[in-house]
């Protein structure tokens, strides 16, 4: 952190002090994959709240929280897509680099805290419904989300998207390529969803979560080298930054570095936090369950 403060205040006082972000971010008209991200997101939030407004009508029961943390989710993954993070993200490794952080360790998490698949369905159309129930459960997609879905697997996923899409030739293409770079999103932004749900609510249940204690670690283990890994290197690793930092007189290295210390210590501490809430979790299952009387065998019918 020492080193992180003086990066953070160098950047804000030569560029964010002397202009505005609008400055910043180049004007631009929203592409037609910058709509399409946005209205999938907007229809996403409408059909949780119209379902549940209709689970609150039929008196279904649910944790007063899941609304709550899905609204977060939604308004981060929002704020992530939309101008002025989005359009600065084009300029600054760093910029970018909040916008992924800001993608897969707080409105993916918070999203599938707020178990929507239930609720949307509910919110469908009733002429909707009866195929999206049939397309959910049938054979193919339960088995495909299972697979994916299985704590090994989906961290293996989300592992390689992120080390892949940091390969200098892929994170340079996705900055350059408005296509390459909502499927670099929709990557991050997928495999975060297998993560979290299959750590949330794996086939274990909550009897699961020590395990999912070890995969958080884990992932927060190769994200933090990779972010070190950044931080240190040398000279800039991203040519497609060279320019636009250079333009605004920022040092681009002094800009990676604080990309990588994003990706290094807040990304770490808030893994450390969701790990520990886990672990938390999982003592507090093994706990009730060792509190649930064993059932008495019954009498022997048998004549002594």
């Amino acid at each position: 952190m020492r080193i992180a403060l003086p990066l953070l205040l160098a950047l804000a006082g030569t560029s964010l002090s002397a202009h505005g972000v609008s400055e910043w971010t180049e004007p631009r008209a929203l592409s037609p994959f910058d709509l399409m991200v946005i209205a999938a997101l907007s229809l996403s939030g409408a059909l949780y709240a119209i379902g549940s407004w209709k689970l609150r009508a039929a008196g279904a029961r649910r944790r007063r929280f899941e609304p709550i943390a899905f609204g977060l989710g939604w308004m981060a993954l929002m704020i992530a897509v939309l101008p002025p993070l989005d359009g600065l993200a084009i300029q600054l490794f760093s910029a970018h680099m909040g916008q992924h952080e800001l993608m897969m360790l707080v409105g993916a998490p918070l999203v599938m805290a707020g178990r929507p698949l239930p609720v949307w369905v509910t919110g469908l159309p009733s002429t909707l419904k009866p195929a999206a129930v049939r397309l959910l459960q049938a054979g193919p997609t339960t088995s495909s989300w299972r697979w994916l879905t299985t704590p090994v697997v989906a961290c293996a996923l989300h592992g390689l998207a992120i080390w892949v899409w940091h390969l200098p030739v892929a994170y340079d293409a996705a900055v350059r390529n408005e296509a390459v770079h909502v499927v670099q999103h929709v990557s991050f932004v997928g495999t975060s969803i297998f993560f979290w749900w299959g750590l949330l609510y794996g086939r274990y249940g909550r009897a699961g979560y020590g395990a999912a204690v070890l995969y958080v670690f884990a992932t927060a283990v190769h994200t933090g080298l990779l972010g070190a890994m950044v931080t240190f290197a040398g000279a800039p690793l991203y040519d497609v930054y060279l320019q636009p930092a250079a333009a605004r007189g920022i040092d681009p290295l002094g800009d990676q570095q604080v990309a990588g210390l994003l990706m290094w210590v807040p990304a770490g501490l808030i893994f450390t936090a969701l790990g520990i809430a886990l672990f938390s979790a999982w003592i507090g299952e093994s706990e009730r369950r060792g509190r649930i009387p064993t059932a008495r065998p019954l009498p022997s019918n048998k004549i002594p």
